[in-house]
């Protein structure tokens, strides 16, 4: 009944923001293709390139929060209008900047525009438009933008060797100018926002957001995220330090994403038995095997193999819980703001990742970050295991039924 109209109501947006989501992640991936490109031409180390992620990561973090009443106030739409034609901005200065001070600014940038546009704003606008029912949506959504490896690094690839690092960001900037500033301002609802009112007692809701639940659920997300970012930036690296050629390298990671895909299907097929918190364990469980396989790989391809398959399954799975967990604990009311409170531990610490990663890599090889990540993935096991005692009443019947 309900249902069905609002499965309607957000057909629209959820194709309008498939295609943007997928363009903007893949726009601001170039590094994972060109980081040694970008490296050589300003004469800097390939961890002091990456950097670069860090800064975007911790400035996107340190805005979200601050987003929380735009979102509220003015609907997600409008800030994702402002945020792209910031990152084509970004993108624009990034081209022709010669210096650290130039390249970290044009990060920073990209940055602000990125808590602006990128996953949590769209799912936050999924959410003003089909609340409690989002979850089918934002796991839709998910399963499309996971795509962007897939389709941007091959891309990245080519473009950079016909015209550059320099001239792929100018091409990515004028297709945030020309495709997806049209899709935000034509193709999305107006004047969709969260209820203001729907909890009166603001002091209480800002407790809400720091008591032991919270911090459980930044903590289980923020442990995968740091495994999961981190790859994301670094994997087709860890793969050559694996024994694969950089052309298997490149393949192997561009695979990832149609395997991603797949994952992010299933939280679609298992929406009605499995919820955010169930699929957040067992996509975990999955995380911790895959980085077993790959600790004993020892270069074998068909180990590696099976690390990709597993990994891009657990992968894709835990892009979808980390907004849908927060629905098993929050209300429509207290999404967004979940959300946006959220952002900003997960942001920092996906901004530390890539380079701790590279430096471990650099240092002690390939083992000392599966080792890392390992012990990240045993952690966020043991969070969710604590959360799921902290359901709430009316989920842990659903759960058992």
């Amino acid at each position: 009944m309900d249902r069905s109209g609002s499965d309607t109501r957000i057909l629209l947006p959820l194709i309008v923001l498939s295609v943007a989501q997928l363009i903007g992640w893949g726009a601001v991936s170039f590094l994972s293709v060109m980081g040694r490109e970008v490296a050589a031409d300003l004469n800097v180390t390939i961890p002091t390139v990456f950097a670069g992620i860090t800064v975007f990561y911790v400035t996107m973090g340190a805005c979200a929060p601050l987003l929380s009443n735009l979102f509220t106030s003015i609907g997600a739409r409008s800030v994702m209008v402002a945020g792209t034609v910031l990152t084509a901005f970004g993108l624009g200065f990034l081209s022709v900047s010669h210096s650290l001070v130039a390249y970290f600014l044009c990060w920073a940038a990209l940055g602000i525009a990125g808590s602006a546009t990128l996953t949590i704003p769209a799912h936050i606008l999924l959410n003003e438009i089909a609340g409690k029912n989002a979850a089918r949506a934002i796991a839709t959504l998910s399963l499309v933008s996971g795509l962007y490896g897939t389709l941007f690094w091959p891309l990245t690839s080519f473009l950079s060797g016909q015209i550059g690092w320099r001239g792929t960001c100018e091409v990515y900037a004028l297709v945030m100018i020309t495709v997806c500033l049209p899709l935000y301002s034509f193709g999305l609802p107006r004047g969709a926002k969260s209820p203001l009112g729907i909890n009166p007692m603001s002091s209480q809701n800002s407790a809400r957001f720091y008591d032991r639940t919270f911090l459980l659920v930044v903590a289980a997300i923020a442990l995968n995220a740091f495994i999961t970012f981190g790859f994301s930036a670094t994997l087709i690296e860890l793969l050559k330090a694996e024994g694969l050629s950089p052309t298997q390298a490149l393949a192997y990671g561009s695979a990832l994403g149609i395997i991603q895909v797949g994952a992010r299907g299933l939280n679609i097929i298992l929406e009605k038995r499995w919820d955010g918190l169930a699929m957040g364990f067992g996509s975990s469980v999955v995380l911790c095997i895959s980085l077993v396989i790959l600790l004993l790989a020892h270069g074998s391809t068909i180990a590696i193999a099976t690390f990709l398959v597993l990994y891009g399954v657990s992968g894709g799975a835990l892009a979808v819980a980390r907004s849908t967990i927060p629905l098993v604990f929050y209300d429509k009311g207290d999404f967004a703001k979940a959300l946006s409170r959220i952002a900003l531990p997960l942001n920092w610490i996906s901004a530390v990742s890539p380079p701790i990663l590279i430096a471990l890599m650099t240092n002690f090889g390939s083992r000392g970050v599966v080792l890392l990540s390992l012990t990240c993935s045993c952690g966020a096991i043991l969070v969710l295991v604590l959360l799921r005692g902290r359901r709430p009443a009316t989920e842990t019947m659903i759960g058992m039924a």
